[in-house]
């Protein structure tokens, strides 16, 4: 193994290493050279924070296998400069392995202090401290600052900035926050807490792998689950209530958007983009997600899944009170939650139950909540729980809630992408978001439970993931016990494999697993495996459609089969074969 730097980059909000804004390089270093290397630039990091006069900043170390993630602190002005002096650290520190000549103390440090003086904003500074005094959210990124959220936001260019003096204070509040994590289950999440918010009368405010949604209205389209897209919301002064989908990437590359919240919502942890960012392990994938509950104060909530053994073992830490959620009733564990004045909603006798101590409310029945597919989709019946749990942290009337859920649906509207369902002539088809081995044995759980003459799964996989991961996700499949497997290829998720790869690796261990040869199909497309897909198809039969490079199209060619009165066995309409690519 080489020594090499390999991202540099701002920390702006709480982050897996602490609450404090500052900078992170990720490097890579030989298990025998690694202690000497990380103590030189721990050495030469604070010798020169202090001579910058920075001497209330600290340094951090991240171990992580093959190398490190190497975090020094700094003012939220002087992020970019930060960047700077951590890598001369490096520099210096890993001189002795590289060959490079670093560049010298004091000319580094000549030329760090004019970079500071040319970023630094001391009016920034000032409004961020009167936020803190006002007790306030104070938000900052290279554009705007703002101080308050949602109705009660206040935002100005950067260049721009008043004097605290001048600010009408009583103007300025916070509206509530709710964080939402997890690996699956995040944007269904998202968008049912924000219906039942709407029913209960709030403007919400959402982000999520989808876009920016403001009540019913899509703002912006695009994966906004990061923290520009959370500042984005969080301005809008039509909010007051803003729900974010917090993504693992933006928490890894940039930190929290903001330092408070009131509600945190973490659905799983299951084996999704592990090795990216130094998580090598699930364990390590769910200190991540746990990132969200630190900024949950002690009179917020934290909603868990019981379920889920690391989220049990990662709550043990959770210093705000926790609302624990399960599939399995009142176990063990929750009846001990709850005997000691615990908060609990779980699945009981086919209701959604919530507990408040002693206090026991039966929200609903299961079967009338649409998206749970009648019980068959206990995925979603797991993402209802967490939400309640979510909407009660958030005091919102159970009428409501029960309202809303009877209302959601599996729809292109209401949740498009996430198990969209449509009646083709007698064929069922289902189009949804699963993309990882979690995912798809929860999507092949509800398909056996679903009647079906025959079951088809179209599947494909993103070449960044791991061997491991794109075979485990082929074993997923095949653990439904499908009749037909149409693998797809994903061009515009090729992600440095070449093409062919990934799909051969998903039939080959598809064959492992038991599948004959004539229940594998290979598609050259999405598109071209829907095709495939509903060429095999007959009624009666079961067709699962994993989106993920063409989910728009696939949902329009699926709507306009449904009213067309195709039927499976037929020719498939001009236009809509057209827009397949089979026809010219």
């Amino acid at each position: 193994m080489t020594t090499a730097l390999q991202d540099s980059r701002r920390l702006t909000g709480p982050n897996i290493v602490w609450d404090r804004p500052g900078a992170v390089i990720d490097v890579a270093i030989p298990d025998d050279s690694a202690d000497a290397i990380v103590e030189r630039w721990r050495e030469e990091g604070r010798r020169m924070l202090d001579a910058v006069g920075w001497t209330s900043e600290d340094l951090r170390v991240r171990r992580v296998p093959g190398g490190a993630s190497l975090v020094m602190s700094a003012p939220i002005d002087a992020l970019y400069a930060a960047t700077e002096l951590n890598e001369w650290a490096w520099s210096v520190a890993a001189a002795s392995l590289t060959g490079e000549e670093p560049e010298g103390f004091d000319s580094a440090g000549d030329r760090l202090r004019a970079t500071i003086a040319g970023e630094r904003r001391p009016s920034t500074i000032a409004l961020q401290q009167a936020s803190a005094s006002h007790h306030v959210t104070f938000l900052s990124d290279d554009d705007l600052v703002s101080v308050g959220l949602g109705q009660g936001c206040h935002t100005w260019p950067v260049d721009r900035v008043p004097n605290p003096d001048t600010i009408d204070w009583d103007e300025i509040h916070d509206v509530p926050t709710v964080l939402v994590t997890g690996c699956n289950g995040k944007t269904t999440s998202v968008r049912l807490l924000s219906a039942i918010a709407g029913a209960a009368g709030f403007r919400p405010g959402t982000t999520s792998t989808d876009g920016i949604r403001v009540g019913a209205e899509l703002v912006e389209a695009g994966d906004y689950s990061g923290p520009g897209g959370a500042r984005t919301v969080l301005r809008r002064s039509e909010v007051d209530l803003a729900i974010l989908e917090t993504a693992r990437g933006g928490m890894l590359r940039r930190g929290l958007a903001l330092p408070r919240a009131d509600v945190a919502l973490i659905t799983n942890v299951a084996e999704d983009h592990l090795g990216e960012f130094g998580v090598a392990t699930l364990e390590g994938l769910a200190q991540v997600k746990l990132i969200v509950t630190r900024v949950v104060p002690a009179e917020g909530r934290v909603v868990l899944n019981a379920d889920d053994a690391l989220l049990v073992e990662g709550g043990r830490h959770v210093t705000a009170p926790v609302i624990w959620y399960s599939l399995h009733g009142s176990t063990p564990f929750i009846a001990a939650h709850r005997a000691a004045g615990g908060e609990a909603v779980v699945l009981e006798d086919g209701n959604v139950v919530r507990y408040r101590g002693d206090q026991r409310v039966a929200v609903l029945p299961v079967d009338r909540i649409p998206i749970t597919m009648r019980g068959t989709a206990r995925y979603n019946i797991s993402n209802v729980l967490g939400v309640v749990g979510a909407a009660g942290a958030l005091e919102i009337a159970d009428d409501a809630i029960a309202r809303a859920l009877e209302r959601f649906r599996p729809s292109r509207r209401d949740n498009p992408g996430r198990l969209n369902v449509f009646d083709l002539g007698g064929a069922t088809v289902i189009v949804d978001f699963a993309h990882n081995p979690h995912g798809v044995r929860a999507l092949g759980e509800m398909a056996r439970a679903m009647p079906a003459a025959r079951r088809l799964f179209l599947v494909g996989q993103a070449g960044d993931r791991d061997d491991d991961s794109i075979l485990d996700l082929a074993r997923a499949v095949w653990s439904m016990a499908p009749d037909c497997v149409v693998v797809k290829e994903m061009p515009k998720y090729l992600r440095g494999r070449e093409l062919g790869v990934v799909p051969a690796m998903i039939e080959r261990e598809l064959a492992a697993a038991g599948a004959p040869p004539e229940a594998i199909i290979r598609a050259e497309s999405e598109l071209a495996g829907v095709r495939a897909a509903l060429e095999w198809a007959r009624v009666g039969d079961l067709v699962l459609l994993t989106a993920h490079e063409n989910r728009t199209e696939m949902l329009d060619l699926m709507a306009r089969l449904e009213t067309s009165g195709w039927r499976p066995g037929e020719t498939l309409p001009e236009d809509v074969a057209r827009e397949l690519s089979l026809t010219a």
